[in-house]
């Protein structure tokens, strides 16, 4: 598993606005949205490209567009919806599908509710977006969901993760081809599998309190 923890002043600067717990929760969309654009920037450096063949007002060259089958994006519900649009903002092309999935608070194991995908993931790259990699259990699960449909390039998106999460997918994922591409990684998972110093619960902060 290949690990990108992003090292960018303007990343720093909006996660700082994000884990401020005075900041409202129109401010904290807009900044995810932004943060996540970013983030994207970096998860789709190995995007697959064919060669095309255009003419511009000067002369015919030769560039790249996204090859077929197109990408993937694959936000957990219900957080990870918030991550969407400044995804598809960078790759407008990719297809969307959706997976709910839900962390039992006293045994932190996760459960899927819902899903929206192909039956078929073969040759289609993967993207998943899922706000705080803390025990790794949602993310893990959905990681293994996709490769049960065929997929064989996985990249995670997350905007924070703790060192026990990371240390979890990776166990988990084994040989298979799995990037991850984080924000920052936090200090510690605290008693009640909460990042520190992190930003509290992403979702409650995006969409207010269910």
């Amino acid at each position: 598993m290949r690990v990108h923890v992003a090292d960018h002043p303007l990343i720093t600067h909006k996660l700082t606005v994000l884990r401020d717990a005075r900041t409202p929760s129109p401010v904290f969309r807009q900044l995810t949205e932004e943060l996540v654009t970013l983030l994207a920037y970096e998860a789709t450096r190995a995007v697959r490209v064919e060669e095309v063949e255009i003419t511009t007002p000067v002369t015919t060259t030769t560039g790249v567009r996204i090859s077929e089958p197109r990408p993937i994006v694959v936000p957990i519900l219900r957080a990870g919806l918030g991550m969407l649009d400044g995804m598809v903002k960078l790759l407008p092309t990719a297809e969307v599908g959706f997976l709910g999935m839900a962390r039992n608070e006293e045994t932190f194991e996760p459960t899927t509710y819902a899903e929206r995908l192909p039956t078929d993931l073969s040759d289609r790259q993967c993207f998943v977006l899922d706000p705080m990699l803390a025990t790794g259990g949602s993310l893990g699960a959905a990681i293994d969901f996709l490769f049960a449909r065929g997929a064989q390039d996985v990249t995670a998106i997350c905007i924070l993760g703790a060192p026990e999460g990371v240390a979890a997918i990776e166990a988990q994922v084994g040989d298979r081809d799995v990037t991850l591409v984080l924000g920052a990684l936090d200090e510690r998972l605290n008693e009640k599998g909460y990042i520190v110093p992190g930003l509290g619960d992403a979702g409650d902060r995006l969409y207010g309190t269910v």
